[in-house]
């Protein structure tokens, strides 16, 4: 898996958890990317000891990542944890597209429901000059009128929002 957003997780299992034995705490940190398939972390779940009984009500015990990628991992699944991902991976975006698009809608759930662009490293004010001027040929005596930051503001009521990493379009 290409592992977009550098997740790892922690797997538990419901029924370890629930006797406290010694697997209790879940798996090792597991390194998304280290894998291509389900099966292939269910046969590392088998090396750490896990039991096919175990191994029946799996749960993300833990995740780290470069943002929150699930809203409730108690009841997320192995299975659904790399389905997700691995629609991420597929995805046309690009990991600073996904991180922007998570920052103003605050999950991934519906990603592949819009049409987004991403401006990495600028700001509204960036963003309202670069489109005018592509748009447009402004000749260069009416430049000084222009109010990008009027411009920049109309922008926001239309789809675009400054985030932590750049500006992004979500239509």
């Amino acid at each position: 898996m290409e592992n977009k957003l550098n997740v790892s997780l922690v797997i538990g299992s419901w029924k370890a958890y629930n006797e406290n034995n010694e697997r209790a705490l879940g798996s090792n940190w597991l390194d998304m990317s280290d894998y291509d398939s389900i099966d292939e972390i269910i046969e590392e779940l088998k090396k750490e000891g896990f039991t096919d009984e175990e191994l029946e009500e799996t749960f993300i015990q833990d995740c780290s990542s470069d943002i929150d990628v699930f809203n409730d991992c108690d009841n997320t699944t192995i299975e659904e944890a790399f389905d997700f991902l691995d629609k991420l991976d597929k995805s046309d975006y690009d990991s600073e597209t996904i991180k922007a698009f998570a920052e103003v809608e605050g999950n991934l759930d519906n990603i592949d429901d819009y049409d987004i662009y991403f401006y990495p490293g600028q700001t509204m004010e960036d963003v309202a000059y670069d489109l005018m001027h592509d748009t447009m040929q402004i000749p260069e005596h009416l430049e000084p009128y222009i109010d990008y930051a009027a411009y920049a503001r109309d922008m926001s009521y239309d789809g675009f929002t400054e985030v932590s990493n750049g500006v992004i379009e979500i239509r």
